[in-house]
């Protein structure tokens, strides 16, 4: 199965491909589509539909896993990272293509088994289950890699539970 994990944003977006199989987990690519501050804001989402779009269409993924927003102090900010990641479910329902989504707690539990993991525990687990010589950079990517592993892992539960 190939899964594309997303972390949501509207001035970087963190994108991982991965493939699992009975073998275990392969990391394709991972990255970061940008958008520049000084673009007008509604031209930043259509040039993410866009990327996404394109994306979708390179890799093929058959599952979408996304991390849902969780808002703690800062809502101005979150208010257009939350239309940013309309328009990133868009580009993926538009293709008929499954999405499931993942709370920061829930990544970090499925990856570490502690859901109050920090950063640096969540990204040393990225690197060992993926045999990663190194933790993908930005930490945006690095981040869409723990998300498409935790559906990774959450599917493989599933699918051992039936």
């Amino acid at each position: 199965m190939r899964i594309l994990g997303i972390d949501p944003g509207y001035g970087i977006i963190g994108f991982s491909i991965i493939d699992k199989s009975n073998s275990g987990n392969e990391v394709i690519d991972y990255g970061v589509i940008t958008t520049p501050k000084e673009m007008p804001f509604e031209q930043r989402l259509k040039a993410i539909f866009e990327s996404m779009s394109k994306l979708i269409d390179r890799f093929k993924p058959e599952a979408v896993a996304i991390e849902k927003l969780y808002f703690n102090k800062n809502i101005t900010t979150g208010i257009p990272v939350a239309e940013a990641r309309g328009v990133i479910l868009l580009s993926i329902v538009m293709k008929d293509i499954p999405v499931y989504e993942y709370t920061p707690q829930e990544i970090k539990m499925a990856l570490t088994g502690l859901g109050k993991a920090d950063k640096s525990q969540v990204q040393f687990m990225v690197k060992t289950l993926l045999h990663l010589t190194k933790v993908p950079k930005p930490d945006d990517a690095a981040d869409a890699v723990a998300v498409a592993l935790c559906h990774s892992q959450t599917n493989q539960l599933m699918r051992g539970l039936n």
